[in-house]
């Protein structure tokens, strides 16, 4: 049976995958526009079980445990105007996880992890504006060969902006599902911005939507997002 194995670089939490590296790993095997589903969180350095199920349905399993799933979905482009990169830099300044993050070693979003090992995008309130925006330039790292992002890189991107997004005081969440889709890759280097906001949800269910535009500000990927606070998480203290 084909695997794949997540390797300790991509956490979120510690002991864990982070959700939107994961869901561009399943969504790469699936190869079609789909939703991704996290059924638990999904483990380090472990061979998971890959189980095509046909029209876009893909498995990971760990033994006889479901991990993530896949189904077929589609989601509108949004219509929102992007920030300059300028004003996406102000606003990362003003990063809360820099005061008190749940998960400092996050692969996309960690303040602790160095350059050219995490992502380290820091999304900050944009000012006058409901959403959160934060640059990113990828490095060499995350290319494809032709010399572009690898795909599951573009979904990590657009996974913790919508965290931030939904939940301003940085509390803990965990991704419950992320549809996303590309329309280009953007290319090694290039000064990137992403962008989050908020998209509804009640209770302990929140949904964000989220976006990334090239150095020209054009979308090249955008996303969709369910985060669920785990019951009985303790509130973020800095």
């Amino acid at each position: 049976m084909p695997s794949v194995t997540i390797d300790r670089r991509f956490c979120g939490p510690p002991s864990s995958a982070n959700g939107g590296y994961f869901s561009g790993v399943l969504a790469a095997v699936a190869g079609a526009s789909v939703a991704v589903r996290l059924l638990k969180p999904p483990p380090l350095d472990v061979p998971l079980e890959v189980l095509e199920r046909g029209e876009g349905v893909v498995e990971l399993r760990l033994g006889e445990e479901l991990v993530g799933q896949t189904r077929p979905n589609r989601i509108p482009a949004p219509t929102v105007r992007p920030p300059t990169y300028v004003e996406a830099v102000q606003a990362s300044q003003h990063y809360i996880g820099f005061d008190h993050h749940p998960f400092p070693t996050c692969f996309v979003c960690g303040p602790q992890r160095k350059r050219g090992d995490g992502l380290r995008i820091f999304p900050g309130a944009l000012n006058g504006r409901d959403a959160v925006a934060a640059p990113w330039v990828a490095d060499e790292s995350l290319a494809a060969a032709d010399g572009k992002v690898r795909s599951e890189f573009m979904w990590a991107a657009l996974d913790c902006p919508g965290w931030l997004a939904a939940l301003t005081d940085a509390r803990v969440a965990l991704l419950g599902e992320l549809t996303a889709h590309i329309d280009r890759r953007v290319r090694i280097g290039d000064r990137c911005l992403v962008v989050g906001w908020r998209a509804g949800g009640s209770g302990r269910k929140h949904e964000a939507r989220t976006a990334l535009y090239d150095e020209d500000e054009v979308l090249c990927a955008y996303a969709s997002a369910i985060w669920i606070e785990p019951r009985g998480a303790a509130p973020p203290t800095a």
